[in-house]
Order: structure tokens, then C-alpha cells, then sequence
């Protein structure tokens, strides 16, 4: 088997084709990207036989389209902006495919997925992705199900890639549609900074005010649901960053800068938000925090035998201190990213998804298999069930 690791000169597709390389039977394992230099010396990094490069530009689409024909899945690490021109590309060229983000993009291409017999799951990372088989593993076990909340805290600078800085101004757009809680049977509409929680993340993370944000987990958590005959109350999906990190977007948003008006400087037009993202992407202040890695907290509530419960979920990872190798600083973020999707991949690739056109994560996967391979590359699922 043969897979293109689109957008694998990025920090976390990286660690993705790493995970490939360490866990998986691929006989080439290709780093795509339009950062040809980037991307060779990914290809170096990695250290090899089977890992070589291809320049693959997703916006010319009959060349992405001819070079993708080769592989039997395309693992797509490229940024949200990007999703809509790889999907359409990776669908064209009858392969199966996955990315991170599953922002909606994909959906349209369901139909051509379906006629060449493919599969592609939008969004499988760490969330959505892990979050979601966290979520599915507590609804499976539940008669009835009350509540889902879902939360995570993502430590890593606010500008440490272009797709990280994109990522940040996309969740917190004002005018961003897709910002929805589930309430009593319908999708409410949300704006920035809507319903403050404080949730209490494993150590050593802390306990932060989160806030809604617009990830994909509220959709496809709800359709899941409904296939299984039950039907929560709510879902709302939360999320922070580093405290520093959301006092700016905080201010960001109440200030308008956000909204990325035009702006004249020495008589050149540019929008204030790339400003102020060029200058993050410049500075240190913008890639650098003083805690890295990621937190998942998945709360549940519902009956089992007429008992009511509450399922909490959480998952931790190696430390970021050094003390651990290959867990330093960022890598304790990037990492917990990238191998989820290393792992979806894989088992895509190996036929365990039995679905095809586009497959969101809940009706691909099963949990404990997700959480038996993240435990051996040392990311622990933990599994709390308590009566109300």
C-alpha cells in the first residue's frame, strides 16, 4: 500500500508520517507538499527507504489529481482554507482520504467517494477525532443520554505555523455560521466567547474558563446519537489555548480586529487581522508558551438500568520537560495531533471502515481499538463512571 502524506512538511503532518513510518506496513510513504525544500528535509528527518517527496500543488488540480491516482489514501494535513481544493482533488482521484480539521468541506464530494468506493473521514486529530470515539465510547454504554460536553485545552503558541495562526482567527470569527450548540432537538447559533465554563483539565493543565467553539464534534456527536435511537438534551463543545493566548483574541474580538477590516499603511491596503497575524508569525511572542501539549476532558451524562450516570473522560500524554524523548515543548502538542490521524489512516487503508463516501469519525472507527493504539505510542485514554 502506498500512501500521500499531503501537507507533510507541516509541523504536526510531520509527526503523522513519522507515526507511518514507526507503526505502519506501507511499502512509500510520500511527503506532498508545495514547500519543496520544507519538504525534503522532512524526508531527511525521517530517515527512511520507503519515505520519498513529490511537489503537490493542491490549487493546480489535474496535476494534484495525476499524482494522487498512484496512492491508495491521501493523509491531508493541509489548513482549513486549503480542504475544500485537496477533498475535491483527493475524491477526483479515487482515493481513500482523511484530514484534520472536517470543517465541512468535504461534504459535497460524498457522492463521488461513494461512486469510486472510497472512503474519507473529515477531521481526526486529536479534536475532533480522538474526542469523538471518547464521546462514542460513553454513549454506547448508555441507555439514554442527557448531556455531552466536550472540552479540550490545545497548549502551544498562538503563531507557531501559518495553518495554527489561520486556525485561531477562523474559531473566533464573528461572522463564522458554524458556531452551534444542540439544545432540545435543534442547532442554536452562537456568537464568540458564548456560555463560559470553567472545566478542570488533567495535570498539569488546570482548570480554565472555555468557551464554545465551532468544531465538528456538536454535528456529528448529534447524528450519531440519532442512529443509535437516543437523543441528548445538549452538546456544546468547548475549547481554550495557553491564558495569554485567549486574553489577545479576547481583545481581538472586542476591539473588532477580528473581523479583518482593510486598512491603508504608507498607501498599501492590507486587512488588520493579517497584520497583526504576520507580526505573531515574526516574533517570538507569537511561537513560544510556557506550557505545551494537549488536554481532553469528554463529560457525559444519561441513564444505564434506569441508574443515572455521568461518564468523564479524559487523556493525558508524556511531559513536555525533556524528560521524555520526542515529547519536548511543542512536540508534546504536535504530536497528539498528528497520531490520531496516522492511526485513522492506517486503519482506513487496512479496510477496517467498512462505510464509503465521506465518513464522519463516529461511524468509522471503534474506540477501543483508537485508544489501544494511541496507549502504545504512550497517549492514555482514562475512564471515569460515577452515579448521580
Amino acid at each position: 500500500m502506498k500512501v500521500l502524506c499531503l501537507g507533510g512538511a507541516g509541523r504536526i503532518c510531520r509527526e503523522s508520517a513519522l507515526d507511518l513510518v514507526q507503526f505502519s506496513d506501507f511499502e512509500e510513504i510520500t511527503i506532498g507538499d508545495f514547500d519543496e525544500k520544507a519538504g525534503r528535509e522532512v524526508v531527511a528527518w525521517l530517515d527512511d527507504p520507503r519515505v520519498n517527496f513529490k511537489k503537490v500543488d493542491v490549487k493546480d488540480r489535474a496535476a494534484a489529481v495525476k499524482i494522487m491516482k498512484d496512492y491508495d489514501i491521501v493523509m491531508d494535513g493541509t489548513t482549513i482554507t486549503l480542504n475544500g481544493l485537496s477533498t475535491a482533488c483527493i475524491a477526483e482521484a479515487g482515493c481513500h482520504g482523511i484530514n484534520l480539521n472536517g470543517f465541512g468541506e468535504e461534504y459535497p464530494y460524498d457522492p463521488l467517494f461513494r461512486k469510486h468506493g472510497r472512503t474519507h473521514v473529515p477531521g481526526f486529530g486529536m479534536t475532533p477525532g480522538t474526542t469523538d470515539m471518547m464521546a462514542k465510547y460513553a454513549i454506547d454504554r448508555l441507555d439514554t443520554v442527557d448531556t455531552v460536553r466536550i472540552s479540550h485545552g490545545a497548549f502551544r503558541p498562538i503563531a507557531f505555523s501559518p495553518s495554527i495562526t489561520e486556525t485561531t482567527s477562523y474559531e473566533y470569527d464573528p461572522k463564522l455560521p458554524g458556531r452551534v450548540v444542540y439544545e432540545d432537538g435543534t442547532f442554536v447559533q452562537v456568537p464568540p466567547f458564548a456560555r463560559p465554563l470553567d472545566v478542570e483539565l488533567p495535570a498539569p493543565y488546570g482548570t480554565h474558563p472555555q468557551y464554545i467553539i465551532p468544531h465538528s464534534e456538536t454535528k456529528t456527536v448529534a447524528a450519531y446519537l440519532e442512529e443509535q435511537g437516543k437523543q441528548a438534551r445538549l452538546i456544546e463543545v468547548r475549547g481554550t489555548w495557553p491564558p495569554q493566548n485567549m486574553q489577545l483574541v479576547r481583545a481581538l474580538y472586542d476591539w473588532g480586529i477580528l473581523r479583518n477590516d482593510k486598512i491603508r499603511i504608507a498607501g498599501v491596503e492590507i486587512g488588520i487581522m493579517d497584520a497583526v497575524s504576520a507580526y505573531l508569525m515574526q516574533y517570538p511572542v507569537g511561537q513560544e508558551t510556557e506550557l505545551y501539549g494537549y488536554a481532553l476532558h469528554i463529560d457525559i451524562t444519561g441513564t444505564k438500568g434506569g441508574k443515572k450516570l455521568r461518564y468523564l473522560l479524559t487523556h493525558t500524554h508524556p511531559a513536555s520537560d525533556g524528560s521524555i524523548a520526542g515529547w519536548e515543548k511543542l512536540r508534546a502538542y504536535t504530536r497528539c495531533v498528528g497520531i490520531p490521524m496516522a492511526i485513522a489512516t492506517v486503519l482506513i487503508a487496512k479496510g477496517k471502515v467498512k462505510r464509503t463516501g465521506v465518513v464522519v469519525p463516529e461511524f468509522a472507527f471503534d474506540p477501543e481499538e483508537i485508544f489501544r493504539e494511541l496507549e502504545k505510542r504512550q497517549i492514555l485514554i482514562h475512564i471515569g463512571v460515577t452515579n448521580l
